[in-house]
């Protein structure tokens, strides 16, 4: 299209006027104002929009439009004085009193910018007092949370001390009043400590004939200690007996308990439990000793009653027992001399509570099934005290490729020869598995993990010693995973303190 175009415009019917048009080229596109499109040719047209430019409005250099003007909140509030009232002055015919009239003389005018500068100021005179309020109380609470976190740390460290007390009171006692195997594995091992220092003694102090004797001596007084030692040891496994006993008839006179939906429990005596109740309360009547000769007859005569209920040998020889001490007691025979009597009763009996026949609950509390076929199922026979034991007698280490010796040699060979104490490495793989079972990512590596091969974990990997801190007390010290998202390995452990060990799993990125 042309710059100019002619426009041929009628004036009248007869006559036209052609007027000169300047096209202009605009940058924006046209905005399109509607049209219509023909059906049959299919061509679009357009409606005609007009090219002239609107007139624009002197600048006035003011900001006529703005967001605050154009948002604006409008209220209207009507405003009028308490008490209406008028006002009299004074006029031609009328004289007003004007004794309390005051004078009013306006005060220094101060412009806007004066005004906004005292203001600026007095809010500088506020925040100055503000911020000085706000310090002291800023400084206030971080003493505060300084002498509360002082206070937790300081009770903390009382904490540890008295558990640590309270562990080294344990072993003491434990050592002193011994009564399990990890009580005598400490006596064992201290006895070891306490002989190599009084070897290295002597071969450091004495030489020739005296150092022979000193040796002999020290061979002597080895050997009563251990004497002494065994003497504890037979005390304790007869008292272990008794409390064996004692668990196992308790476990049979135990009601039977579940939980209902609600979180209740319920127990429910049958008449199993009561048969097991009735059994435990003989047992301990007949256990007793130092009770007068009327009780004594009226526990064997109810003895006698319960086991008549079934005839075998075993009945009548019990039976047999309690006829002839009732006979020796009414012959005032003294209490020390039916103490062998009294002893074999016991045993019979506990032979017979034993036995499913008589008290059905104990079947399924017995080591020894009562199916023989069982007995041939994993079992093993340990060539160093050639007897036949069951699997769980059996420590498997992690490096053994065949079944060696039973616990109770291992424990003989440890006493003998050895004397370690593992029961701080018992405590730390103790710990360890719980961890990892709170994991519950079926780790499996851990429970295969023996005591010996923690003992060398620790000892020979990590110098028993924190990997931080170098705390070498074993009580403090327990072992997690390096990178808590694998399954625990002797490749993915470190050993640390507790508190180590806390700050140690939440870190989440170990590289950095």
């Amino acid at each position: 299209m042309p710059d100019v175009i002619t426009v041929r415009v009628p004036t009248d019917s007869d006559s036209f006027q052609e007027v000169v048009v300047k096209i202009e080229r605009r940058t924006y596109n046209k905005p399109f104002l509607g049209g219509f499109r023909n059906m049959s040719t299919g061509v679009e047209f357009h409606n005609a929009g007009s090219q002239t430019k609107p007139k624009k409005r002197p600048d006035k250099g003011i900001q006529l439009f703005c967001k605050e003007t154009q948002t604006v909140v409008e209220k209207n509030k009507q405003q009028q004085t308490r008490n209406t009232i008028s006002t009299q002055m004074t006029k031609i015919g009328l004289y007003v009193s004007n004794m309390t009239d005051k004078l009013i003389t306006p005060g220094k005018y101060f412009t806007a910018e004066e005004y906004h500068k005292r203001r600026l100021e007095a809010v500088i005179v506020l925040q100055k007092y503000f911020r000085r309020w706000h310090a002291i109380n800023l400084v206030q609470n971080l003493m505060e949370q300084k002498r509360l976190r002082l206070a937790r740390e300081e009770q903390e460290e009382l904490q540890k001390k008295r558990e640590k007390e309270e562990k080294l009171r344990r072993e003491y006692e434990k050592k002193l009043n011994p009564r399990t195997k990890e009580d005598f594995e400490l006596l064992y091992h201290d006895l070891e400590l306490w002989m190599q220092e009084e070897t290295e003694r002597i071969n450091r102090t004495l030489t020739g004939a005296e150092r022979k004797a000193a040796l002999c001596a020290l061979l002597e007084e080895e050997t009563e200690l251990i004497a002494c030692i065994g003497m504890h040891k037979l005390n304790a496994n007869v008292e272990n007996q008794q409390k064996a006993i004692l668990q196992l008839l308790g476990k049979c006179a135990q009601p039977r308990r579940w939980k209902a939906f609600d979180g209740k429990i319920t127990e429910m005596d049958t008449q199993n439990t009561l048969r097991g109740k009735e059994l435990l309360e003989i047992y301990r009547s007949i256990s007793t000793k130092d009770i007068p000769k009327d009780e004594r007859t009226s526990v064997l005569l109810t003895l006698k009653c319960t086991v008549k209920e079934h005839e075998c040998k075993l009945t009548q020889e019990i039976v047999a027992l309690i006829d002839r001490e009732v006979d020796l007691m009414s012959r005032e025979v003294k209490e020390c001399n039916l103490e062998g009597l009294r002893k074999r009763i016991c045993t019979l009996f506990l032979q017979y509570i034993k036995i499913p026949e008589f008290n059905p609950e104990v079947a399924g509390l017995l080591k020894v099934p009562q199916d023989p076929l069982k007995l041939y199922k994993n079992v093993y026979f340990c060539h160093s005290c050639e007897n036949y034991l069951p699997s769980t007698e059996f420590p498997i280490p992690a490096n053994s490729r065949t079944i060696g010796r039973c616990r109770s040699c291992y424990q003989l060979d440890n006493e003998a020869r050895k004397r370690e104490a593992y029961f701080k490495y018992r405590l730390i793989l103790e710990n360890l598995r719980k961890s990892e079972v709170d994991y519950q990512d079926d780790t499996k590596i851990v429970f295969l993990v023996q005591l010996p091969d923690m003992q060398y974990l620790i000892e020979s990997i990590w110098n028993s010693q924190s990997a931080l801190s170098a705390c070498s007390d074993l009580y403090e010290l327990i072992m997690v995973r390096w990178d808590k998202q694998l399954e625990w390995s002797p490749w993915n452990t470190i050993l640390l303190t507790k508190e180590e060990a806390d700050a140690h799993l939440k870190l989440c990125n170990l590289q950095k």
